[in-house]
């Protein structure tokens, strides 16, 4: 997996976005430019966490493997051997899905 090769820093996560299925509305074919970016993903590479004022290390609330719900317009798209992914802030993952 290319994503192994980037580890982000401090609450940083890196995501890959879940593909959604063909979208047909009426019928018609919307083509990829057109389409919403998803909004879910996977994390596959998360940071040590954040330093508070002290010093000391906030722990991650998410990890790699989880499938989370991310803002529409959140983080930036890099990709990486052929690869895109999305590397955002913690605050910008909204929920993770069970």
């Amino acid at each position: 997996m290319s994503a192994k090769k980037i580890q982000p820093l401090a609450d940083r996560v890196v995501v890959r976005a879940l593909e959604e299925g063909e979208q047909m509305r009426g019928g018609l074919y919307i083509p990829d430019t057109a389409k919403e970016k998803p909004q879910e993903g996977e994390i596959v590479a998360v940071g040590p966490g954040k330093l508070n004022d002290d010093g000391d290390r906030i722990p991650m609330e998410v990890g790699e493997g989880d499938r989370v719900l991310y803002g529409k317009y959140s983080g930036t798209e890099v990709t990486v051997d052929g690869d895109q992914l999305l590397i955002l802030r913690e605050s910008d993952v909204l929920a993770i899905v069970n």
